[in-house]
């Protein structure tokens, strides 16, 4: 073994990582499918999480010297459990996924459909795309792992992806999405339509057109997860453009509603974000207009205040710290009237709601009011 290897898979400042985390260069010890023998060794280059789905790329090597890139694929699966089981079906030892890899050289981009298998060790359906499978001249694989390998099996070669992984450090995205197995197990039938996790309705923003609330041009669908490899992001608000909203989240009856109550909000980071995060943007409230008073379930929220002065809503008795503000009834959106707590904010507040939690905001100045957004899953 490379004795670099060693030096740096014993040093004790980097114990911690062998389980926990995925750090460049560090030849780490948990499970991955070839390491059932101490022949293979993984130098993991890159990881990216979404929602349920880890991927990893990087290395494999063979007695010490490299043998192929590789790219592996983690998926838990129980948003996809949730939607077969109300077709009464439910996931077994496998499940389909489709993917594809985007080259910095276009021409290396590809896409293919896959299989994954349940691996109890990780409690997750997983598969691993290796460049070649051939070990070199003069060397086998070990028994332990050469029943994994193959076109049906957890460690597979997939012709059309094999470029793009021969210049795995050219690999910056990945789109991926999942679906039930074809054939209902252990029953044996055909599924006429099997059920997908591709995402479900998740969408982003585009300043394509100025006209508030232009949703056609506006919202751009999108049906596979993305996993995007790019190390770092050097950004200015200045240089996004905002996609205007006019009475956002307040229903048709409410009558705060107008025809100038429009909004702003830059969409700085949406799909590049990874684990549960679902955005961060920037939001302007103009003089007298407002965000409706609204709540997620299902994930949670916050607030930080940058410019200007107004009023947020809170419901009443989310935050004890509110009891002694003005109550106000007020229309909750998709919701009917609820109770509502009306607390100052200005520069420095932050207003932060968990699921279920109401929140909102009105700009009662003549000056700007301006907040950054982070929304992101708790479930």
């Amino acid at each position: 073994m490379d004795a670099r290897f060693d030096e740096i898979y014993t040093d004790p400042e980097n114990q911690v990582f062998r389980v926990v985390f995925y750090p460049d260069r560090i030849y780490h010890a948990r499970y991955l499918n070839a390491t059932r023998s101490s022949r293979y060794r993984y130098n993991v280059r890159e990881v990216r999480s979404i929602a349920e789905i880890t991927v990893l790329k990087g290395e494999v090597y063979l007695d010490g010297n490299f043998l192929t890139n590789f790219i592996r694929y983690e998926y838990l699966g129980t948003r996809l459990q949730e939607v077969a089981r109300e077709k009464g079906r439910f996931l077994q030892e496998e499940v389909m996924g489709w993917t594809k890899l985007h080259s910095s050289d276009s021409s290396l981009s590809a896409e293919a459909n896959l299989k994954l298998y349940y691996c109890p060790w990780i409690r997750a359906y997983q598969v691993e795309l290796w460049e070649t499978l051939q070990p070199p001249a003069g060397v086998s694989h070990d028994i332990k792992v050469l029943d994994m390998m193959g076109a049906r099996n957890a460690i597979t070669r997939i012709r059309q992806l094999s470029p793009a992984l021969a210049r795995i450090k050219e690999v910056k995205q990945v789109e991926v999405a999942f679906s039930e197995n074809e054939t209902d197990l252990p029953f044996g039938y055909q599924i006429q339509k099997p059920e997908w996790d591709d995402n479900y309705m998740r969408s982003y923003q585009q300043p394509a057109s100025p006209l508030p609330s232009d949703n056609a041009n506006n919202t751009k669908e999108v049906k596979n997860y993305l996993l995007n490899f790019q190390r770092g992001w050097y950004l200015h608000t200045d240089s996004v453009q905002p996609v205007r909203y006019r009475n956002a989240m307040m229903n048709d009856n409410d009558s705060r509603r107008f025809d100038d109550n429009v909004i702003e909000m830059k969409w700085i980071l949406q799909r590049e974000l990874g684990s549960d995060m679902v955005f961060f943007h920037e939001v302007t409230i103009p003089p007298h207009t407002i965000e409706g008073t609204h709540r997620h379930i299902g994930s949670e929220e916050l607030y930080y205040i940058t410019e200007g002065e107004g009023t947020a809503y809170l419901g009443e008795g989310d935050d004890p710290a509110t009891d002694g503000f003005p109550t106000v009834e007020l229309p909750i959106y998709g919701l009917d009237t609820k109770k509502c707590k009306e607390v100052p904010v200005k520069p420095g507040s932050v207003i932060f709601t968990k699921s279920g939690g109401i929140h909102g905001i009105r700009n009662n100045t003549d000056k700007n009011l301006r907040f950054v957004a982070f929304l992101y899953h708790s479930a």
